[in-house]
């Protein structure tokens, strides 16, 4: 039992030696790609088609305050009530699809960047295959980076087409 244990001990620092760990800052990478430029693009379209909605929505329910503060004083109780409760659902109207608006421009971001986040994922596989690592960390995560630590960022920027 000794003999393993022993043998054990001088055989692990050998096999950790001989492993390969790299880092990539993931960040700097990702803002780089071509297809993250394209994402912004659309997601900028998106957001101003919601945007734009949205202040026609508040033009609308601007303009019919305006309308219900001009006639307040000469209304009967009973049309004063209708119009109250109009402005009062056209508001939570607006609330709902602001909210609505939030909730789909996050889903369709996220739908845009998975394909360019598994792009990178396997670009960072193909490195590590092809290069030998045994590991590649993210660098944005890493609390200390040794000076003879191997930076994969550039072989996964290749990979990429990325210069």
């Amino acid at each position: 039992m000794k003999k393993i244990i022993i043998t054990m001990l001088l055989i692990l620092p050998m096999a950790v030696s001989a492993q390969k760990f790299g880092h990539i800052n993931t960040q700097e990478v990702f803002a780089q790609m071509p297809e993250v430029a394209q994402v912004r693009l659309k997601m900028d379209t998106i957001q101003s088609q919601y945007e734009n909605q949205l202040a026609s929505m508040n033009e609308e329910i601007q303009k019919k305050m305006q309308d219900y503060q001009a006639q307040e004083a000469t209304m009967a109780d009973a049309i004063k009530q209708i119009r109250q409760q109009e402005l009062q659902e056209m508001n939570q109207r607006i609330q709902l699809f602001y909210q609505t608006a939030e909730q789909d421009i996050q889903k369709k971001q996220q739908e845009l960047l998975a394909p360019v986040h598994e792009k990178m994922a396997k670009a960072i596989k193909a490195v590590g295959e092809r290069e030998g690592y045994t590991y590649i960390f993210d660098s944005q995560a890493m609390v200390h980076i040794g000076a003879d630590a191997l930076d994969a960022t550039p072989a996964v920027k290749k990979e990429l087409g990325i210069k």
